[in-house]
């Protein structure tokens, strides 16, 4: 006698799930793509690993933020947060945020989604630390801006863009724990 765990395998079906994981593989397969028709878009290896990795490592992230909670507005501060991460690391690697990707001070844009990261481990992703979390990384956001700024260069829009993602996140972040 077979016995099958009903729940677990409808988790897998989930369409949201499939859509979300679709997504990334459509992502990850679009450049290839686009390589058979053009010549513009070159992509090595090394690319399709890099973005097989921040798209995956992402994935499963917003999976174990989907687990951990079930209250939207977490899972929608996770969403935010990792979205936020994904594009400063994405486009610091791509082309840079100030000048070209080989810039060092474009390593201080790095440190950001590390600091999301290890704030939100030390507030063991509950709902409340989060918000504090997220709160801390946004100011660190203005802060690594500035900083850019009085070196003579400009971030504005971008900084000021993820610091509005940051705070948005602390802010759902804040609407889960206060709900739980």
């Amino acid at each position: 006698m077979t016995i099958t765990n009903t729940k677990h395998s409808r988790s897998l079906l989930n369409p949201w799930r499939l859509l979300g994981w679709g997504t990334i593989a459509g992502l990850i397969a679009l450049p290839a793509i686009a390589m058979l028709f053009t010549g513009e878009v070159d992509w090595t290896s090394e690319d399709f690993v890099f973005a097989t990795v921040m798209l995956g490592g992402v994935g499963m992230a917003f999976e174990l933020a989907v687990r951990a909670s079930g209250s939207r507005a977490y899972r929608g501060g996770a969403a935010l947060a990792l979205g936020a991460g994904l594009i400063t690391l994405w486009a610091n690697a791509a082309v840079g945020i100030v000048g070209d990707e080989d810039r060092l001070i474009n390593m201080w844009f790095n440190l950001i989604p590390l600091l999301a990261l290890f704030a939100a481990i030390g507030a063991r992703f509950r709902a409340t630390g989060m918000a504090v979390a997220m709160t801390a990384t946004a100011t660190a956001q203005i802060g690594v801006g500035v900083m850019v700024q009085l070196h003579g260069e400009f971030a504005w829009v971008f900084t000021l863009v993820l610091a509005l993602a940051w705070l948005a996140s602390a802010w759902l972040f804040r609407k889960a724990g206060a709900t739980s």
